[in-house]
């Protein structure tokens, strides 16, 4: 890991994922997010070398690889942890984290992610706007879609952390890029268009500036309609939700040995078929008590 100033106080440091760090002096910090488990030790250790003490999480959502360590930097360091009221409520036990993994037996949520239950400080407001947390300001955006509590956060020095709600570059070429709601994250992206900002950080390993924001959505949008367009493609006859995800995996050759690796795939493309069926380009039917999808009278057309 690394730590690189980005402008001002804030600095991000360069995990798996980016995690931007707000410095309040020099020894004290807040992190925007905290990364994944195994990246515990490695994230520890850079805070300890770099003499700071994390007096604040203020977390964009409770998705394993951003808030895996919230509950342990808030035991062990007294960190204050700050998420929406969605994200908290998720974060209660196995059973409501079960909501995000929505496929895997709860049993396999307990092992492999029992570390994201906590229970945050603080709760930040249902509306945009400034949120004062450990001595400093930050901007809020609500951008719900890849989570139901999803927000970005503007660092008193101008600096956008768009978290997941926007694909930095290098990751424009996602298979299946997640969302609980398409709909709601393409609407979420159009927000931050009217963000003016002098940096924009996305969590999954990229950072741009003011001139660059516009292109960077409309290729976000572009990416999430093409794929919802060639998973539409392969309907070409009534099809369960099982028979469109290996389909999918087919086409895209998704061929993972590991079933929990398969199940996130599975609950990867039921948001795309969600999404198209909200559109009104996918029709439901019942056979034998089981749902077929099939292509509208006005996709056929």
């Amino acid at each position: 890991m690394e730590l690189t100033q980005i402008k001002g106080s804030t600095w991000v440091i360069e995990a798996m994922e980016l995690i931007p760090l707000y410095k309040l002096d020099d020894s004290r910090c807040i992190l925007l997010d905290n990364g994944l488990l195994e990246e515990r030790q490695e994230l520890e250790q850079l805070l300890v070398d770099n003499g700071l003490h994390p007096v604040g999480i203020l977390c964009s959502h409770a998705h394993v690889d951003h808030c895996a360590n919230s509950g342990y930097f808030q035991q062990k360091y007294g960190t204050k942890i700050a998420l929406t009221a969605p994200e908290a409520a998720m974060c209660s036990n196995i059973l409501t984290l079960k909501c995000y993994f929505l496929t895997l037996p709860p049993d396999m949520v307990a092992r492999e992610s029992s570390c994201m239950v906590h229970t945050p400080d603080v709760i930040v407001p249902p509306e945009d706007g400034t949120f004062s947390f450990c001595g400093a300001e930050f901007q809020i955006i609500h951008t719900p879609g890849h989570s139901a509590g999803h927000i970005c956060i503007i660092t008193p020095d101008k600096v956008c952390y768009t978290a997941d709600a926007l694909l930095s570059h290098e990751m424009l070429k996602a298979k299946l890029p997640y969302a609980l709601s398409h709909q709601m994250a393409m609407e979420s992206r159009e927000k931050l268009r009217d963000v003016n900002c002098s940096h924009y950080v996305m969590a999954h390993r990229g950072v741009c500036t003011l001139p660059e924001i516009n292109s960077l959505i409309d290729e976000n949008q572009a990416l999430l309609r093409r794929r919802a367009e060639e998973i539409l493609a392969l309907i070409s006859r009534p099809m369960t939700a099982s028979q469109i995800d290996e389909a999918v995996c087919i086409q895209d050759e998704l061929f993972t040995k590991k079933p929990r690796r398969a199940l996130r795939f599975e609950r990867n493309i039921r948001f795309f078929v969600e999404y198209l069926t909200d559109l009104g380009l996918l029709e439901m039917e019942c056979k034998n008590g089981t749902v077929y999808y099939h292509q509208s009278e006005r996709t056929d057309q």
